[in-house]
């Protein structure tokens, strides 16, 4: 037997685990980077999703992975399962691997700025929202707390630190993201990406929370 055929079957019997205790789930493949949650379901299936396929260990606080209880043959990497458990984008298929998923408690999106170029008399350089244009917008991804924080720059005696974040999602061809560049949640909360870390399970980022 091969090992694409395996891997066909093994997928297989997790779909067989799924029907018995997972719930259905809609799959979607995103098409565009702008609207990435658009295209309708290519598929609905049952899913589970656990810590250790014993189901004997519940998920902890700041721990976005889990494994993903489902029929793979369809999948790939990237896609977005919604449903009653929650949002998840599918991180790995590995072979002969379960399969790797994160929890998305969020939807962002990731803006630029741009700025005017030339010389001599140039507006006003510093970042406005009307030179932030969006490279990715929509995007259900993970957004958890870091363990650090950072002064901020004015330093009044009531100042809190400004938090840091973890943020995971996926990569999008031709898209990449950058130092500097601008997160916005769904919460209308604005972050500056400090790290930007493109893996082979998506993007991993570190970014602080700005003030508005």
């Amino acid at each position: 037997m091969s090992g694409t055929e395996w891997q066909r079957r093994l997928y297989i019997q997790y779909g067989r685990l799924a029907s018995r205790v997972g719930l259905p789930h809609n799959f979607i493949r995103p098409a565009d980077p702008l609207r990435p949650m658009q295209p309708a379901p290519y598929i609905q299936q049952p899913a589970s999703f656990n810590q250790e396929f014993r189901y004997a260990r519940p998920n902890k606080y700041g721990a976005p992975t889990w494994n993903g209880v489902f029929d793979g043959t369809a999948c790939k990497a990237g896609d977005y399962i919604a449903g009653p458990s929650g949002t998840f984008f599918i991180a790995a298929m590995q072979q002969a691997l379960p399969i790797l998923v994160v929890d998305c408690n969020r939807t962002i999106s990731i803006l630029r700025e741009t700025r005017a170029d030339g010389f001599g008399q140039l507006p006003y350089g510093g970042d406005t929202p009307d030179i932030e244009q969006p490279i990715m917008a929509g995007w259900p991804a993970s957004v958890l707390q870091g363990t650090r924080g950072e002064t901020n720059e004015v330093k009044l005696p009531g100042d809190v630190r400004n938090p840091w974040w973890y943020v995971l999602l996926p990569a999008w061809p031709g898209v990449t993201i950058r130092t500097s560049d601008i997160i916005t949640d769904d919460l209308g909360r604005r972050y500056v990406v400090s790290s930007a870390e493109l893996t082979d399970l998506g993007w991993r980022l570190t970014a602080a929370q700005k003030q508005v």
